[in-house]
């Protein structure tokens, strides 16, 4: 089998997380990119800035139809990932997911085309999980929840089981999600939140119990 191929949108800690977790896999990332000129990078992969510098690493890549695209935008940046998302199925590169093999997934749950899910996250039976999410270390989500696309599930987080989830929700670390409740899009839990009622669209909701009667 070959070595699998990867680029990375994005040069900050979580960029570094991906690479670590592909080298583990056996495969090798092989251009990173960023908007930031100051960004520092993952080392000894070459760092590539905005669309100008994406453009001209693949103009020159190999089998660019072969590499994975991998966008590391964490947090409240789910539009900003499924932008970038776009941008890479739009030059031909593959979006496939990426899960690290001491998470637990059913085999009977559904991963959208480029999600992560590190170390020690549980994605439980029936689950369903948009494009280019992030279900984070140690973070469980239950039986037959349904996951927007852009949605970053944080460290530690939980949801319970049958939550309906929108596009680009932050569950922030450590937060509870109780079962049968819905998240609208955009919306965001702050960390260690209990949240014991639906959130409607936008909102940002933190405490316990949240939102707040």
């Amino acid at each position: 089998m070959s070595e699998e191929r990867y680029a990375i949108w994005g040069a900050s800690g979580h960029a570094r997380v991906l690479a670590a977790l592909i080298a583990l896999r056996g495969g090798t990332v092989v251009a990173n990119f960023d908007n930031d000129p100051r960004a520092s990078g993952i080392g000894g992969v070459p760092l590539y800035i905005g669309q100008a510098g994406f453009d001209q690493w693949l103009a020159t890549a190999t089998a660019p139809e072969s590499i994975c695209g991998l966008v590391a935008i964490g947090g409240h940046g789910g539009r900003d990932r499924l932008a970038i998302h776009a941008m890479f199925a739009g030059r031909g590169l593959r979006l496939a997911p990426l899960v690290h093999p001491r998470a637990t997934v059913c085999a009977t749950a559904s991963l959208g085309a480029g999600t992560q899910i590190l170390a020690h996250a549980v994605f439980a039976t029936e689950a369903r999980l948009g494009r280019a999410c992030i279900v984070n270390h140690q973070a469980s989500v239950d039986h037959e929840c349904v996951l927007g696309d852009g949605v970053h599930v944080a460290p530690g987080a939980t949801l319970c089981g049958c939550i309906v989830v929108g596009d680009n929700v932050l569950i922030g670390a450590g937060s509870v999600v109780l079962p049968r409740l819905s998240i609208g899009e955009n919306a965001l839990t702050g960390a260690g939140s209990v949240v014991t009622r639906d959130v409607p669209a936008g909102a940002q909701v933190v405490g316990n119990p949240a939102p707040n009667p």
